[in-house]
Order: C-alpha cells, then sequence, then structure tokens
C-alpha cells in the first residue's frame, strides 16, 4: 500500500495564498519588448511565479506550474474569467526539481528526480494539499534530472529521463523516452537514443508522438543542432550520443557508427538554442493556419558566444513533414541581454496560450485579436 504523505508545505494554509495585486515593473518592461505575430497579443496571466516551467490546467481551469531551482508547485486561479490571475497558492515546496506537471481525472502529478508524486483531487484540496508517490525508481542524479509529464491518448504517464552528463556512454537508465503504465508500474521505452527531452506532445489526430531534444556541447558555436523529432516505432533511436542530429558522428562516441542506423530528426534546428516545450495547437481561437501546428519555445543559448534561441516560434506540418518554420514571438533577447526565457504551453477554455518563462517567473496570455 502506497504511504500517504502530508506536504506539510505550511502549518497556515492562508500563508500560502497571495493576492496578485500588480505586475513587477521587470515583467511589464518584458511585454513592452516582445514583438508577436500580426493579429495576436501578448498580456500578462500572472507574475512573481518563481522559476515557473511546466503548465497543466485542470477541469476548472485552474493553472498548475511547476519550476525546478524554486522546489515549488503553484496553483494560479482566475476567479473572475478576465485572462489574468487573481490567486496564486503555493500547494508544495521544498520538492526536488518538480518541473513536469500533469493533470488527470482530478489529480495533479509532480516529478522530481527520483519519483512521480500525486496530489488527489487537487483542484478541492488546495489549501490541504497531500500527495502520495506513484512510482520512485527513477536516478537520483541532478545533471539533466529535471523531467516533464504528459499523458498518452491511452493513458499511460509519458516521462523523458535524460542523460547525467554532457556526452556519456549509453545506460538502458538514462536518455530515453518512457511510458508508465500506472496500474501496474511497467515502464516502457518509447524512444531512445535522445540526450535531453524537455517538451513532446501527441498530434491530435493522428496521435503521432512528437518531441523536442537538447543537443550536446563542446563542439562549438554551430554544431551540433538541437532538434525535434518523430516516433515511428516504439523503441525507435535517435543516435545519441553516436550520432548527432541525424549526419553528425559524435568525436568521443561515434567511431565505428553508421549514420544510416539511426534516425534523423523531423527539423535540425539551431545549436544550442534549447527546444523545451513544444505544443500542438488544439483551440479554436487562433485561425486554421494555426490550428494543430506545433509551437516550439527555444529556452536560449547559455553556452554560446552569440546568444541564439530566445524566442518562440511555430512548425507547420502537412502529411507529417514539417514544412516550415517561422518565429512567433521573440524579443525575449536583445542585444545579448536576456529578458525572458520561454519554456512550456498550454491552453486555456478559450483557445488563449499560455506560454511560461523561467527567468522573469511570467506566465504569458496569448490572444487573437478581435
Amino acid at each position: 500500500m502506497t504511504q500517504l504523505f502530508n506536504t506539510k508545505i505550511s502549518l497556515v494554509a492562508q500563508a500560502l495564498t497571495i493576492t496578485i495585486l500588480s505586475a513587477p515593473v521587470m515583467a511589464k518592461d518584458i511585454l513592452d519588448k516582445l514583438t508577436v505575430a500580426d493579429g495576436y497579443n501578448v498580456s500578462l496571466f500572472a507574475d512573481d511565479v518563481e522559476n515557473a516551467r511546466e503548465l497543466a490546467i485542470s477541469d476548472t481551469g485552474i493553472v498548475y506550474v511547476g519550476s525546478i531551482r524554486a522546489g515549488n508547485v503553484y496553483a494560479l486561479i482566475d476567479k473572475d474569467n478576465d485572462g489574468v490571475a487573481d490567486e496564486k497558492i503555493v500547494i508544495a515546496s521544498g520538492l526536488t526539481m518538480p518541473s513536469g506537471v500533469a493533470y488527470k481525472d482530478g489529480n495533479l502529478y509532480v516529478s522530481e528526480v527520483e519519483r512521480i508524486i500525486r496530489f488527489k483531487n487537487i483542484d478541492k484540496n488546495l489549501n490541504t494539499p497531500q500527495y502520495d508517490v506513484v512510482f520512485d525508481k527513477f536516478p537520483s542524479d541532478t545533471h539533466h534530472g529535471w523531467k516533464v509529464l504528459g499523458f498518452s491518448p491511452t493513458g499511460e504517464l509519458i516521462i523523458p529521463v535524460g542523460v547525467p552528463c554532457n556526452v556519456c556512454a549509453e545506460n538502458e537508465r538514462y536518455g530515453r523516452i518512457f511510458s508508465l503504465d500506472l496500474k501496474t508500474k511497467k515502464l516502457t521505452t518509447i524512444a531512445q537514443g535522445v540526450r535531453n527531452s524537455v517538451g513532446f506532445d501527441f498530434h491530435p489526430k493522428t496521435n503521432t508522438f512528437w518531441f523536442s531534444d537538447n543537443g550536446r556541447d563542446m563542439m562549438g558555436d554551430d554544431i551540433p543542432p538541437c532538434e525535434i523529432n518523430k516516433v515511428s516505432y516504439q523503441g525507435e533511436h535517435f543516435g545519441f550520443p553516436y550520432v548527432h542530429a541525424g549526419t553528425i558522428l559524435d568525436p568521443e562516441f561515434g567511431k565505428g557508427k553508421n549514420t544510416k542506423d539511426y534516425t534523423a530528426p523531423a527539423l535540425s534546428l539551431g545549436a544550442h538554442v534549447a527546444p523545451l516545450g513544444i505544443h500542438f495547437y488544439r483551440g479554436q481561437q487562433f485561425p486554421k493556419a494555426y490550428q494543430e501546428q506545433l509551437f516550439v519555445a527555444e529556452h536560449g543559448s547559455w553556452n554560446r558566444s552569440k546568444k541564439a534561441g530566445y524566442k518562440v516560434a511555430v512548425a507547420t506540418i502537412e502529411d507529417g513533414e514539417i514544412i516550415k518554420y517561422s518565429p512567433f514571438i521573440t524579443g525575449f533577447m536583445q542585444n545579448e541581454e536576456t529578458f525572458g526565457r520561454p519554456v512550456a504551453f498550454a491552453e486555456l477554455a478559450d483557445g488563449s496560450l499560455l506560454i511560461s518563462d523561467d527567468f522573469a517567473g511570467a506566465i504569458y496570455r496569448v490572444t487573437k485579436n478581435k
């Protein structure tokens, strides 16, 4: 029987509840710097959300947010449905890199480095949160140890596990994307040869699984590319650590390997742009050109002589192939100065798009102009 834990986040629930009165100057200034595609508007859904990472939205519209450095999980509530959060509740703190959040059947699932925990019936227990441990057999390495979460169309929990290094020998516990059967606790490898995926989604019609992957470092400014990948069969190998971006043999591990033995990316991005969250738009507010197309958050480089990434882009897909990759929001970095770093996406019921920013501690809301 799974042991039930009281989160003991705070002795006083009232201390967890913070009224959001106004946006700090930095967050407001960022909005002025952002350029969004013609016909769209970017506003602040919430600010002062320290190290905001993955997003999940409940059936009642509460927005849950994970973090890494902050160790917190937040609930953001828009009481009057005006597109701005009125209340922030810290439902968990002191966790180990709780980056990933996923909501299903009333329950909130949160990833830590070694385990997945679950807050049952979370919307009704925001001020008295309790969790149980649903799986605790992941590696304890913190290097690339944070994990994003999401559910497959058939109900399995999807969990990428990054490698504990820049580049290192293949190991069946790392460098893979797993599915977890919550009833049997069985892990199945969906994809392997994956350095560090921090975003994935299933195509809303075909159910094809797509994921982002961050390329290795220490090969220079311009190689290897970061990747957007598409899985064609269970256990497909995408090359790491032997081959990068389908064509580049690794200088340490590529000797004797054939690039044709591994799957090339659906799209090679710039080196070090760090694609994190990816999201197929499912709403109706945006026009047909964006429906069922793939939004990509380029978190931005930290290890390049001239910064790259720092934008939100859209990959246009036809017949399962990416035919165009276009910027959607830019301005998070200007003249080598960083103002924000986009991370992950979620959709509100009205079809507006939320985007987290772990640098600014903000959640943006994108709407179509009327």
